[in-house]
């Protein structure tokens, strides 16, 4: 199939024409976990994003299925016990994606540490039971301070009690949101990307059918109808909401800001991803994970206010997280001048919860669509399991849409950083929530889907999202080593170095064998074979429209090997100017697009204004 330019003003021809029985505003995790649940559900979709798809928060992520040890803490066994389910869940339908890497937190006797030795065994023992880990090779374990230092030896050795060591994951979220949104489009789904909603369309009754959007491509303006309209813009939420002349909508969201930084690692190097207090008594906890050659470090939690689209590192963002990394490694010295890369976004936070899933939080408001979409989930988790019926579930959709007179206080779930609410012009707003949380925020926000079409006629099959594999995933998730080894062999049969043919079966999973297609005609010039023909694929099927979509977001090139940049650039310029045809003045603003991208992520003002 493909998914590319080409086949965009088809799809835009579509969605100006044809009336959507869903419409998607917002192509992240959340848009595109709806997205291929809708599709496969027989429904006709459409999904439209105003950027690249990932671009505004779902490419920059701690790039972790985290599993919330934290909040055992407070014996929040809820949000632990749904999140680690939920990420066996998301292992098993992208099986290329997430991959097990036990986590180490060292233990330090500190004013306000989050755990000691004692409450992080118990802590750790309650984790695994709920994980389902017990007794395998991923089941936890302490260690004492002198074998935390064998394993870091750069770690700062005061106070330092021992650690735990407990299972969690690594991530590539911008490659889960195309797998998802590829395999949606496979299942007939219209999909398009750099299609902004200007402003919700209302029937005669002042219920929302469609929107008014923009090709942002072309400037040209159309109408797109649909039966159902659901918003999944992330920290957009609000301005679309906004933008719905149609609702008094107050706020939903209090977005905070989080920065990520990138250096080599020769400069810090750790066995494993590494999980501490911050040590500066502001109950913040730091993750310092090792990646392709590199080690990264984030995050900060801010409260944010600027530019959604644009936000951006300050100073402040870098100073605060070296004196964390330099405290803890007193050794290491980073300075500003040893960061490669970096990345910040913005978590879309309920203002009414108040957390971060990565810091803890604070007390739960008990907003009623909060408690009643909690409810919603678990009968639709019992529903997929066989262990509730339609009617349960029709009833929980029942309690959602009249829960809003409710005062009582919400249980904290796994869910409590999400939202749904019906409208009352009908707009489904789906807001919040983490990138763990996205099959099941996707699946209840189906069940209210359904119901609402059904009411209107349309027929919607039953689907079990918990089996429903994006693209590159179609093989068996308790195989994956295998698997993977088989697609590499794939690609170094089609000419591809053994470590560059894993990197490309790693990367594109069951498509590895589509991807070697494009090795027809060899390498192109200045690229390896590796590259050529990642870049051909992503440009002919995922929907790839610049360099900067494919150096960041297809690919982590530009985070995580910005070594490899200066060489990289001009052919990859030149490959995609000949596959979309661009001319002389195309080909000099993406390079000037690319140039300007690169700059940033490797914090080239802040280096400037210091170095004068």
């Amino acid at each position: 199939m493909t998914f590319s330019q080409a086949t965009r003003q088809a799809s835009l021809t579509k969605l100006a024409n044809t009336t959507q029985d869903l419409l998607i505003i917002g192509g992240g995790i959340t848009g595109a976990g709806v997205a291929i649940q809708a599709a496969a559900s027989g429904i006709t979709t459409a999904l439209i994003e105003m950027q690249d798809f990932a671009e505004g928060t779902s490419s920059r992520s701690t790039k972790l299925v985290h599993g919330g040890i934290r909040y055992l803490k407070t014996f929040d066994v809820g949000v632990v016990s749904d999140t680690v389910k939920e990420r066996a869940v998301v292992q098993g339908i992208a099986p290329h994606i997430p991959r097990p890497f036990p986590m180490l937190m060292p233990i330090y006797a500190e004013p306000q540490a989050t755990f000691d030795l004692f409450s992080v065994k118990i802590a750790m023992n309650l984790y695994d039971q709920l994980a389902g880990v017990e007794a395998t090779q991923y089941a936890n374990y302490t260690i004492n301070a002198k074998e935390v230092l064998q394993r870091e030896p750069g770690l700062r050795a005061d106070n330092l009690q021992g650690g735990g060591v407990y299972l969690d994951y690594v991530n590539n979220d911008a490659r889960l949101v195309i797998e998802n949104i590829k395999e949606a489009a496979e299942l007939g789904a219209t999909i398009a990307s750099h299609v902004k909603a200007l402003s919700i369309l209302h029937d005669d009754r002042g219920q929302a059918i469609g929107v008014h959007a923009k090709d942002e491509l072309t400037e040209t303006e159309f109408d797109i109808h649909a039966k159902l309209v659901i918003n999944t813009t992330g920290p957009w939420v609000d301005q679309l909401r906004a933008s719905d002349d149609r609702l008094k909508a107050t706020p939903l969201l209090r977005p905070t800001k989080g920065v990520h930084l990138v250096i080599d690692a020769s400069k810090l190097s750790v066995p494993q991803p590494t999980y501490f207090d911050s040590g500066l008594h502001d109950g913040r906890m730091i993750f310092v994970v090792p990646r392709e050659g590199k080690t990264y470090f984030g995050t900060t939690d801010t409260d944010y206010t600027g530019d959604y689209a644009h936000p951006t590192v300050t100073q402040a963002d870098v100073d605060y997280l070296l004196k964390v990394l330099n405290y803890r490694y007193p050794t290491a010295d980073v300075t500003l001048a040893d960061i490669e890369a970096s990345w910040v976004g913005l978590r879309p936070l309920i203002a009414s919860n108040g957390s971060s899933d990565y810091n803890g939080g604070g007390a739960n408001t008990g907003k009623v669509s909060e408690a009643s979409f909690t409810d919603l989930i678990k009968t639709v988790d019992a529903y997929e399991d066989n262990q509730a019926t339609r009617a349960d579930v029709e009833a929980a959709i029942s309690k959602l849409q009249t829960a809003r007179a409710e005062e009582t206080l919400a249980p904290s779930q796994v869910s409590r950083g999400s939202q749904l609410d019906v409208e009352d012009d009908g707009l489904l707003t789906l807001a919040g929530g983490k990138i763990t949380d996205y099959r099941k925020m996707a699946a209840g926000a189906m069940a209210v889907i359904r119901a609402a079409l059904e009411a209107q006629g349309v027929t919607v099959k039953d689907v079990d999202s918990k089996k429903l594999q994006v693209s590159g995933g179609h093989f068996d998730p308790t195989n994956v080593d295998e698997t993977l080894a088989f697609y590499t062999r794939i690609a170094q049969d089609a000419g591809v170095p053994e470590e560059d043919a894993k990197d490309l079966a790693n990367r594109f999973g069951s498509n590895t064998g589509r991807v070697v297609t494009y090795a027809e005609g060899g390498a192109a010039p200045g690229l390896s074979l590796k590259e050529t023909i990642s870049l051909r694929y992503s440009v002919a099927e995922e929907m790839t429209l610049t360099p900067v979509d494919y150096l960041l977001r297809r690919t982590n090139a530009m985070l995580f090997h910005a070594h490899d940049l200066p060489a990289l650039r001009q052919p990859v310029l030149t490959e995609m100017a000949r596959l979309l045809g661009w001319d002389t003045a195309t080909q000099g603003e993406m390079a000037a697009q690319l140039d300007a991208t690169i700059a940033e992520t490797q914090l080239a003002t802040l280096k400037e204004a210091h170095h004068d």
